[in-house]
């Protein structure tokens, strides 16, 4: 046999970038199967009341495997060191920074993106969130060839699951991230030899997850049972919906619909004090808060909060807003 009749494949240069908890599954299953060349986050940030400064969930993964990581501050102008690692495919997971074209257009294979929806739909920053919020029934994970547009690239693959009843964006979470692990590991063969399939979106479908704002959080009694209790699952565990209690702010982490009516009384108004919570008046019906949180204190079930009360006897008739 000839020298030149020997074929060497060259082992792939792969770089991950991701941040939060979320992509940590994703590089933990990479890694197990695939040489990852670099781990790209973003920097270490203050958190908490203390300022303490504090690694990516990704970073620490990626230092437990003696990974290189890299963390630009802003990653339109700080991409020449990616450049210079000279990657075949990048693949990003909840990174948390648009990619200017010059690192999309690098990588030879090029890069692929693990959505936490099925595209087009939910395209954006908060698509766990907003699936609940809004009251989808499904909802998956898309393995998609990145462009310069958000969430716009070739479909590569889609996987869908279902959104069960008490689902919250925690659990969601959890179920997706290990999903999208799972699919990209599967898919990884195909996208390195060229043979992974690319699908156009359809545009006209699609919907946006835009990110949780301030206002997204408080509770609004003049809707819905169903709404307000999607909006309260849709934001457990972060960042929590709100509500005013006697000015102060009220995190409201679980709640139930019941098929009460109090035609008689305010939205936002509290009905009853059952054996398991706090009867809150909404536009059509009721809802029972279960757990709640007090400006300044720690969750806890309604009930602990309504014996904490110095008034218990008078709660019903006062007014959440």
């Amino acid at each position: 046999m000839n020298l030149e009749d020997i074929v060497v494949e060259k082992e792939p240069k792969i770089i991950f970038m991701g941040t939060p908890e979320f992509a940590v599954p994703v590089l933990r299953e990479l890694i197990k199967k695939y040489k990852i060349k670099a781990v790209i986050t973003q920097p270490d940030r203050k958190s908490g009341r203390d300022g303490k400064v504090v690694m990516p969930p990704v970073k620490k993964e990626a230092f437990e495997h003696t990974l290189l990581v890299v963390q630009p501050e802003d990653i339109k102008e700080e991409y020449e060191d990616i450049l210079a690692l000279e990657p075949d495919l990048i693949i990003t997971c909840a990174y948390g920074q648009i990619l200017p074209k010059e690192i999309i257009d690098y990588p030879q294979l090029g890069v692929v993106n693990i959505h936490a929806s099925l595209l087009p739909k939910l395209r954006g920053a908060a698509p766990i969130h907003r699936a609940i919020i809004e009251g989808y029934n499904k909802t998956g994970i898309t393995l998609m060839y990145s462009n310069t547009a958000m969430d716009e690239g070739d479909i590569i693959y889609r996987q869908e699951i279902p959104i069960e009843e008490n689902d919250t964006a925690s659990s969601l979470h959890d179920k997706l991230s290990l999903l999208g692990a799972k699919m990209i590991v599967e898919a990884l063969p195909k996208i390195l030899n060229k043979t992974a399939p690319r699908t156009k979106q359809n545009h006209e479908q699609a919907t946006y997850a835009f990110a949780i704002k301030r206002e997204d959080e408080r509770i609004d009694f003049s809707k819905t049972k169903r709404e307000i209790y999607n909006q309260v699952r849709g934001l457990n565990s972060w960042p929590g919906a709100y509500a005013l209690y006697e000015g102060k702010i009220l995190k409201i982490w679980q709640c139930y619909q019941t098929n009460n009516f109090f035609p008689e009384l305010f939205d936002g108004q509290i009905t009853k004090i059952y054996n398991d919570g706090i009867g809150v008046k909404v536009s059509n019906g009721e809802i029972v808060l279960t757990v709640v949180q007090p400006e300044g204190k720690k969750k806890m079930t309604a009930l602990e909060f309504v014996n904490g009360e110095k008034n218990k006897g008078k709660l019903i008739g006062k007014i959440l807003d």
